[in-house]
């Protein structure tokens, strides 16, 4: 009998062109999962000044094009609001697609019709 949580989950990456397929241990930690991989979340100017993952300084920003819904109470408002979600509040529990979003300092937001 094979325990399921135990078994590494698919995640592709998506940063511009480029397309990187990992396999991730479920239940891991998106940002420290992406670093581990050595693509990473931030900006350039944020790569060493950030939070470390705390949820404090919004600058590890993805957009999840294929995954599980949110569930932290700052992916529902980065939703309502256009903005990427932060990695370092992001647990691998499933298949996801992750995009690496192009952002200067934080991350921008996606232009909705109507804005």
């Amino acid at each position: 009998m094979s325990d399921e949580s135990a078994e590494p989950v698919p995640v592709v990456v998506l940063d511009g062109d480029e397309r990187t397929e990992l396999s991730i241990e479920r239940g891991r930690n998106l940002r420290r999962a992406l670093l581990a991989a050595d693509l990473s979340p931030y900006a350039a100017a944020t790569r060493r000044l950030n939070c470390g993952g705390r949820g404090l300084c919004a600058t590890c920003g993805v957009r999840i094009r294929e995954g599980p819904p949110p569930d932290h109470w700052h992916d529902r408002l980065a939703a309502r609001f256009g903005y990427p979600r932060l990695s370092c509040q992001v647990t691998v529990d499933g298949p996801m697609t992750v995009e690496l979003v192009d952002k200067r300092v934080w991350g921008s937001r996606e232009s909705r019709e109507g804005d």
